[in-house]
């Protein structure tokens, strides 16, 4: 009952290295794929799928229930608005949208038509941040005061060209910005994700330091939640991938909880408990072994098959993410 049967567009290296394994171990089925890249599509038949080149094929085959949505940033909307049309559940890559006019649009689309829709944010299913938001809710950290990110990686200019791929990410029409509007997006969803209250008031600043393109290559934002919470984000494509670049704190009254190298699609990482009375630290059992993208196709699954489940599902939740980056760089 549980096995769902995907449809995937654009099949890049995200899906290709992540998705398409997510939904085999998750249990489910790959059954096709859209993309214009004849390289793509081989790839998605070699994987024992259908592959299109247009998505009015995709829509049009009966088998698809599910679609994870993959595309450069600024093709979210096109997708997404076919893709409600025609009924179709979406788990579309973040940021949601290149602009915001692009987010509102789908999220009015989602709500006209009913569907089960995401924003991919994986780190909502990285064991690691589920145990933290448990310790939170039972109290062990007592009040939560902070919460610090540093989301991090070296993205140079010919970086997708190792797999014969264009790096879009650099370009602003497409990407919407730089490592702002793809790597914050996460910190902000987790922020809410650990805490069951959003980031409300946001501040940025950003850089174009070390790598030659046009878009930001590093930000620092900082954020308040209603209730108080204060979040701070540092994420950058000019941090050299071999120095400590993926690092969750937070902080409370109690106690600290610090996961380190859980941010990303990987699983494993390390999570420590500090206590603030006594300074003691405790490593956190986790399952080191899920995958984020497994977990995430899993819940998102059920959710398509257990209606009561999908609660855990907001497009206006995601919409707001992406109203606090448009503010970001708005300020910045």
């Amino acid at each position: 009952m549980d096995a769902v049967r995907w449809g995937i567009v654009g099949y890049g290296w995200v899906a290709r290295d992540y998705m398409a394994p997510g939904i085999r171990e998750a249990g489910h089925r790959l059954v096709a794929v859209c993309d214009p890249g004849a390289g793509a599509r081989a790839a998605a038949e070699a994987e024992g799928a259908r592959a299109y080149a247009g998505l009015a094929a995709l829509i049009a085959d009966a088998e698809v229930e599910a679609v994870y949505v993959a595309t450069p940033n600024h093709l979210h909307r096109e997708a997404v608005q076919a893709l409600a049309a025609a009924g179709k559940a979406v788990l579309c890559e973040k940021p949601m949208a290149a602009r915001l006019d692009d987010a509102e649009a789908m999220a009015e689309a989602v709500q006209t038509h009913g569907i089960v829709y995401s924003t991919a944010f994986d780190q909502r299913h990285h064991p690691a941040h589920r145990v933290i938001r448990d310790q939170i809710r039972a109290g062990r950290l007592g009040t939560v005061t902070a919460i610090r990110i540093v989301y991090a990686c070296w993205l140079h200019r010919d970086w997708a060209a190792q797999a014969g791929q264009e790096n879009w990410r650099i370009d602003p029409a497409r990407a919407g910005g730089g490592a702002l509007i793809d790597l914050a997006p996460h910190g902000l969803d987790l922020v809410d994700f650990l805490l069951d209250e959003s980031i409300m008031d946001i501040a940025a600043l950003t850089q174009a330091r070390a790598q030659d393109y046009s878009v930001d290559d590093g930000a620092l934002l900082i954020g308040r939640t209603g209730s108080g919470v204060l979040a701070s984000l540092n994420v950058a494509y000019n941090c050299p991938d071999a120095l400590p670049r993926r690092r969750l704190e937070v902080v409370g009254t109690k106690g600290q909880l610090v996961a380190e190298n859980t941010m990303g699609q990987v699983a494993g990482g390390r999570l420590t408990f500090t206590d603030g009375t006594t300074g003691a630290p405790e490593d956190v059992a986790f399952d080191r072994t899920a995958s984020p993208f497994t977990e995430q196709v899993r819940a998102f699954g059920s959710a398509l098959r257990r209606p009561a489940e999908r609660d855990a599902y907001s497009a206006s939740r995601d919409l707001h993410t992406m109203r606090l980056i448009a503010r970001a760089y708005a300020g910045a």
